[in-house]
């Protein structure tokens, strides 16, 4: 009997254990956040406090600044001195949305209570006079345009931002083509949210928030597609199933020597049928191999399923558009789908300095010796079916002809790749294959349908002599080269509804966690760009009140 029990009681652990690991279809961070907010940000305080304590903040240059300028508010000051001041809990959950109405749209700010007493103090003081409301347990302060509600666990913050809406201006140019908003009332109304109305009940939401990260995002692409009217821009196409039901949702860690982002992006039913049934294999790793340089500044590759670019029309509406208008180039839509067998890539490689003579900006009709820095480019095509590709190719080779281009670029193209580039001697070898490199990249982006790599080191020594010779532009590109090592990217894989994608972005210094090294690094770039407005606001007044300066008289005709 005991021997029943405790295996009963095990299944139960167990059963638990793994509906938790789950998470649930419900979240508390979109309690008071509308379910038609175009943009969120939750910031995970106890993590970031945990990386990036406010005491280190304080060492950020730009912010010893913002500390010590004149111009701050004292209320600012005192708080900027020591977050407590403010009342707010900086080592819990802090949330950023953005939503568009009728009325233009806003921005709120949500967070947690530590001290009652503390905050309403502060926002007395910050709102310099504004009006007061109690209801029910909630507190209010308005003067637009900002509007704050608390009660003992939490607060919102509402910014009326108008500006931000594509209503904002009416055909001719002029500003306040929308509602007056009653800030005091948005502001009441976040917190009277119904569950059924707030993010709180999303369970695309809450898988989000599930998500171990410093940092999460949403964005709903199909609010901000509909605020900006563009399906009513274009009637013809069906635009309304590209955004329907469309969200994106990433979450950013901050570890030691480099930030890591895993995104998914969703779609509405039609897209997302799409997206399944004509989702991409891996890529090509071959093509990848047979790049003939020494030095890799970025590479991407993708692999795909090209009858669904077909298909893809079709659901816009504007297949016959299509098949129209390549008639007139010479092939249709079926012969593009039949001459590619679903591979691309595209490389820039081999940086290198380049003299050239150009006309004198000062004496066009002389010439003078001019130098830049510009890579390999190489775009290649796997070839499925050759003499539907030979079609695309006699087609581009004549909107060539007939627009008078003359385009610093070659092509070649052999029994599986077509390859296209500034280089006639790098086409040839891609095609002729031989290579074989091996880059110690392709590790970290193969295996799935997408993938990519930039090296921001080699692109930095490369452009280092092109850098302007001020003082501000080389601190900021120093700056720039001892912070950036490199990035990874991959990802298109149809999994749970979405197409996922994963960024890795790693820095030089490999043993400081990133979060503090951003926080140095976005600090000293800020304070050059500071010193470096500063001075040009010195130069034109001096410019201005140089009485030796002598305008040039205006020719009378």
């Amino acid at each position: 009997m005991q021997t029943r029990f405790f295996s009963q009681l095990c299944l139960a652990v167990t059963a638990m254990v793994i509906l938790a690991s789950c998470g649930s279809k419900t979240n508390t961070q979109g309690k008071l956040i509308p379910k038609d907010a175009a943009i969120v940000v939750h910031l995970n305080g106890e993590s970031l406090n945990a990386k990036l304590p406010w005491d280190e903040i304080k060492t950020n240059p730009l912010f010893q600044q913002v500390s010590a300028d004149s111009t701050t508010p004292p209320v600012i000051k005192k708080t900027l001195n020591d977050p407590d001041n403010s009342g707010i809990d900086i080592k819990k959950d802090l949330v950023f949305f953005m939503l568009q109405d009728s009325s233009g749209s806003y921005i709120g700010i949500e967070g947690s209570i530590k001290d009652a007493a503390k905050f309403k103090a502060f926002n007395i003081e910050a709102s310099g006079g504004g009006s007061e409301a109690q209801d029910g347990d909630q507190s209010y302060i308005s003067n637009a345009p900002v509007a704050v509600g608390w009660n003992k666990d939490k607060f919102v913050y509402i910014i009326n931002t108008p500006e931000h809406s594509a209503n904002y201006y009416s055909d001719n140019g002029s500003a306040g083509n929308i509602s007056p908003r009653d800030i005091g009332a948005t502001c009441k109304n976040i917190f009277a949210l119904k569950a059924d109305n707030s993010l709180g009940n999303s369970e695309k939401f809450s898988t989000l928030m599930n998500e171990k990260g410093d940092v999460h995002f949403w964005m709903n692409t199909e609010q901000i597609q509909k605020a900006t009217g563009a399906a009513a821009a274009m009637p013809m196409m069906n635009l309304q199933s590209l955004y329907e039901g469309s969200f994106t949702t990433a979450t950013a860690n901050f570890d030691n020597g480099k930030i890591t982002i895993d995104a998914k992006s969703y779609a509405g039913k039609e897209m997302g049928d799409l997206w399944k049934k004509y989702n991409g294999n891996k890529i090509d790793e071959e093509m990848i191999k047979r790049i003939p340089a020494k030095d890799i500044a970025a590479v991407f590759a993708l692999n795909f399923k090209p009858e669904g670019i077909k298909e893809f029309v079709k659901v816009l509406g504007i297949e016959a558009y299509v098949n129209l208008g390549l008639a007139f180039a010479g092939f249709t839509l079926d012969d593009f789908v039949k001459a590619n067998k679903g591979d691309i890539l595209i490389a820039l490689t081999d940086i290198k300095t380049v003299t050239d003579s150009v006309p004198s900006f000062l004496e066009p009709n002389k010439k003078e010796l001019s130098t830049k820095t510009e890579p390999e480019f190489l775009f290649a095509a796997a070839v499925g079916d050759k003499s539907s590709f030979n079609q695309l190719i006699k087609a581009g080779e004549k909107l060539g002809k007939d627009k008078g281009a003359n385009l610093p670029v070659t092509y070649s193209m052999g029994e599986k790749y077509f390859a296209i580039g500034n280089s006639k001697e790098n086409n040839d070898k891609y095609i002729a294959g031989g290579s074989n490199n091996n880059f110690d990249f392709i590790d970290k982006i193969n295996g799935e349908p997408m993938g990519g790599y930039i090296n921001f080191q080699y692109i930095f020594k490369a452009v280092a002599n092109e850098v302007k010779k001020d003082s501000s532009s080389i601190a900021i590109f120093d700056a720039s080269a001892k912070f950036w090592d490199n990035a990874f990217f991959k990802g298109g894989n149809y999994t749970d509804g979405g197409l996922t994608q994963k960024i890795e972005i790693n820095l030089v210094d490999k043993n400081t966690n990133s979060l503090k090294q951003l926080n140095q690094y976005l600090g000293k770039v800020g304070q050059i760009m500071k010193e470096q407005e500063k001075q040009y606001r010195t130069r034109n007044v001096d410019v201005m009140a140089d009485t030796t300066v002598v305008m040039p008289p205006v020719k009378k005709h």
